[in-house]
């Protein structure tokens, strides 16, 4: 009966071994190193293989990057389950000590995973702060430096803006409260529409129940990618708050209450659907849409790249392009038949010139319409 539990345990440690996330996890290095201690005074060739089999482990572990991912189901937790179910009245066991489950992840790759007007404070942070349509409240709360604040940007439409929250929450675990401030995006409402989504979900078309903005769908975002962000993130409702340094008050309040700790597997999936979106109004002319779609042109300071973003008329993302200077995404963009129009293709160049001029010496960039 022994033998079988001690063959058992070596099996499942060697399936957590196996597993590639497993060997750079503190889970299965914690579960290996209570199973050392556990099996110490064991005798017998069935444990001194166990032992052996576990130094070999421990010795093959790579770097930890990450104390425990969440993982479900948690292979070094099947191990260490089954000793203890297995072991009652047969093996006497000294108490292990729980793998650690709370912990504060890294988060895969970059972060934020959508571009967009955001500012980044602390990526291990719990609040993030949306701030609607008062565009100069996120520089003001970003210089204040509030603790627990991860990132404050603005939100101005209930589609694509929402679709951008909902996608960087998801892929963000530390994230456990949304505070929404600000003055409501006229005719957008995108604020009552993220209380809406909160409240109601989405429909079958992925319209947020009961949003009153004009077009209140989601159309770049997962419906598992929304039940999580509904499930991940308390909503505190600030809609008409333009003070900062009260905002500053609540998200430290608030950081006390909810420290930096796992709650959530992080949701990981693609950051966005492979397809472009580009937005063009031309200037001093009656408006044509070209067929094609629209861009929204997005600098990124912090590592000195421009975002174009590519969309249908249905707001639907249809490519992603990045680059360090206008005169290459304008050749890409062009190269890919994302344009029809000379109109368009003349305001593009324009407007992606001063964004790299913009990114370049610092200053804010604000899209033109054409």
């Amino acid at each position: 009966m022994r033998e079988g539990i001690l063959r058992q345990l070596q099996a499942d440690l060697k399936a957590s071994f196996e597993t590639p996330k497993c060997r750079k996890c503190g889970c299965l290095r914690d579960v290996l190193i209570a199973m050392q201690q556990a099996t110490d005074h064991l005798m017998g060739e069935d444990a001194d293989a166990l032992r052996m089999d576990i130094a070999s482990f421990l010795n093959g572990l790579e770097i930890t990057e990450y104390a425990c991912l969440g993982c479900d189901p948690c292979p070094p937790a099947i191990a260490e389950n089954h000793i203890f179910e297995m072991a009652g009245g047969v093996i006497r066991l000294p108490m292990v000590r729980p793998s650690p489950c709370a912990f504060t992840p890294r988060p895969v790759g970059r972060w934020p995973v959508v571009a967009g007007e955001y500012r980044v404070l602390d990526r291990q942070g719990t609040i993030a702060v949306s701030t609607l349509a008062s565009a100069d409240l996120p520089g003001k709360l970003a210089e204040l430096r509030p603790k627990g604040l991860a990132i404050v940007g603005k939100l101005e439409t209930e589609n694509i803006g929402v679709d951008k929250v909902v996608k960087n929450v998801v892929t963000n675990p530390y994230l456990q409260i949304l505070i929404v401030a600000g003055q409501e995006s006229k005719g957008h409402q995108s604020g009552q529409a993220l209380l809406a989504l909160m409240e109601n979900g989405v429909d079958e078309q992925q319209r947020i129940i009961g949003a009153r903005g004009k077009r209140p769908f989601l159309r770049n975002v997962t419906p598992k990618e929304i039940e999580r962000f509904r499930q991940q993130v308390k909503l505190v409702d600030l809609i008409g708050c333009d003070d900062a340094e009260r905002l500053a008050a609540e998200v430290e309040a608030r950081a006390c209450v909810h420290p930096s700790s796992y709650r959530v597997a992080p949701l990981q999936e693609a950051p966005m659907p492979s397809r472009f979106r580009i937005q063009v109004q031309p200037s001093r002319h009656p408006l044509r849409l070209d067929k094609a779609g629209y861009f929204v042109i997005i600098p990124r300071p912090e590592d000195k790249r421009l975002i174009v973003e590519h969309y249908d008329y249905q707001d639907r993302l249809q490519h992603v392009l990045e680059g360090e200077d206008a005169r290459s995404l304008c050749a890409a963009i062009i190269e890919l038949g994302l344009v029809t129009q000379l109109d368009h293709a003349a305001y593009l160049g324009r407007e992606l010139m001063r964004a790299e001029l913009c990114l370049r010496l610092g200053l804010p960039f604000v899209q033109d319409g054409a």
